[in-house]
Parts: structure tokens; C-alpha cells; sequence
């Protein structure tokens, strides 16, 4: 595998360009993730590092970004990305996959949420969705709903929604802090006509072909099963 050292946000988009798909965390592909690409000096120092080049490389790096790899999040090109949701997907839209009882009330209920807007941060989705106690809610008059941290990811690993920002709480001073929170969206929104036109153009085994080959390529010495699992498909099915 090409050595890559990640010491700018710069670097970070050329890697996720050239290798196409990349995991934020340590995985079975040893060394392959953001998390062992980056120097131990660049996390969770006054210095911008990977957590405060998430959003700037989602906008400036032609890629997108979610839990994709085993329910964990990484970057994925948009050269890519297309034959990635198209073999998530299995050639579904999320309404025909709802429609054939392959995504249940819960997903569909969050990504209805989604999909009916330009994008939603994560905290108002919890808001506005009812997974968290609205400030005017009394203790008896509200029940929350559940599993929304489980429901966002099986959308995420499924290709309907993808993370398209981080955006940060503003104190008094006007200075951003604390964590990045997450900004859904659906790729036919984010991404816009094109994707949504040309999602479905192959057949869901040609783009997991596809993807494995550009895989090999890029990681010759890797074994093929791990990038099966990375890719989250198998030539034997």
C-alpha cells in the first residue's frame, strides 16, 4: 500500500481521492484509515487535526462522508460513490425497499425526515423527530422514540443518507466549540440530478466488481476478503 502521512487537510483529500474509499478509524486493513495516516501530534491538540478537517474536506474533496465501513464512519469519492450506493442500495430507492419490507417503520419514518428537507442537523432531527424531550414537554405528556443512533446508521451503511457537514456550537465571543455536529442529508439531495439520474445505471454486481477491481489496484497487497468486507461485497454470493 502507498504510504501516506496526513499532516493537512490537503493531504487528507488527495488520499481520499486516490484510494477512493477511506475509513476514518483502524479496521481490519491494517494502517488503511485516517486515524493511523495521521500523526499522533495532529489529535486533540489546539492544532486543527482530522475531528476540525472532517467538514472542510466534505465540501472541498469532492466526497462524501458517513458510517459506511462496518458501521463506522470513513469518506468515500464521488467518482465512487455512485457504484457504492448502487450496490448498498441493491438497486433499491428507498421507497421500493420499504415497499418490499426490506427497511422497516423506523427507518422510513427518519428518512422521510431527512429526505423532506435540504439537510437537517443531527440535534434537531432528535428534536423534531421526538427522540429528545422538546423544553416544553411535561413529564407525562410525551413519550420519546427510540433507536435513533441505530436507525441513522443502517441509513448511513445503506447509502440513503450521508453526513454533509459538521457544524459547531458558537459561544458568546463568537468563537466555534465543542463537537462537530453532524448535518444529514440524502445523496440525491446533496449530490443533486446526477446522481439521482445515473444511481441505477448498472447492475448492482457490475459496480461491486467494479469497486473491488479499483481496490485491488490500490491495495495490491491486501488480502481479497478484507476488501470484500470493505466494500460490503462478496464475489461468491
Amino acid at each position: 500500500m502507498k504510504r501516506w502521512v496526513l499532516n493537512e487537510r490537503n493531504d487528507l483529500i488527495e488520499a481520499v481521492a486516490y484510494f477512493g474509499f477511506l475509513p476514518f478509524f483502524a479496521n481490519e486493513i491494517e494502517g488503511f484509515s485516517v486515524e493511523e495516516m495521521t500523526p499522533a501530534r495532529l489529535w486533540f491538540t489546539d492544532v486543527p487535526g482530522p475531528w476540525e478537517w472532517k467538514g472542510p474536506v466534505i465540501s472541498e474533496g469532492n466526497c462524501v462522508y458517513g458510517k459506511f465501513f462496518d458501521r463506522k464512519a470513513g469518506f468515500v469519492s464521488n467518482k465512487w460513490f455512485l457504484d457504492f450506493a448502487n450496490l448498498r442500495r441493491d438497486g433499491y430507492d428507498f421507497d421500493a425497499r420499504y415497499e418490499d419490507g426490506l427497511a422497516g417503520n423506523r427507518e422510513k419514518y427518519l428518512y422521510d425526515l431527512i429526505a423532506a428537507r435540504h439537510s437537517i442537523l443531527s440535534k434537531d432531527a432528535k428534536l423534531i423527530g421526538g427522540y429528545v424531550k422538546p423544553q416544553n414537554a411535561g413529564k407525562d405528556d410525551w413519550k420519546p422514540r427510540t433507536g435513533f443512533d441505530t436507525t441513522i446508521t443502517k441509513l448511513q451503511m445503506e447509502c440513503y443518507v450521508i453526513t454533509s457537514d459538521f457544524e459547531y456550537e458558537i459561544s458568546k465571543t463568537g468563537e466555534p466549540y465543542g463537537w462537530g455536529i453532524a448535518r444529514y442529508a440524502t445523496p440525491e439531495e446533496y449530490l443533486g440530478k446526477s446522481f439521482a439520474k445515473n444511481v441505477y445505471s448498472r447492475e448492482p454486481d457490475r459496480s461491486g466488481k467494479r469497486i473491488l477491481r479499483h481496490l485491488h489496484k490500490v491495495l495490491p497487497d491486501v488480502e481479497i476478503g478484507l476488501l470484500e468486507r470493505l466494500a460490503g461485497y462478496s464475489q461468491t454470493e
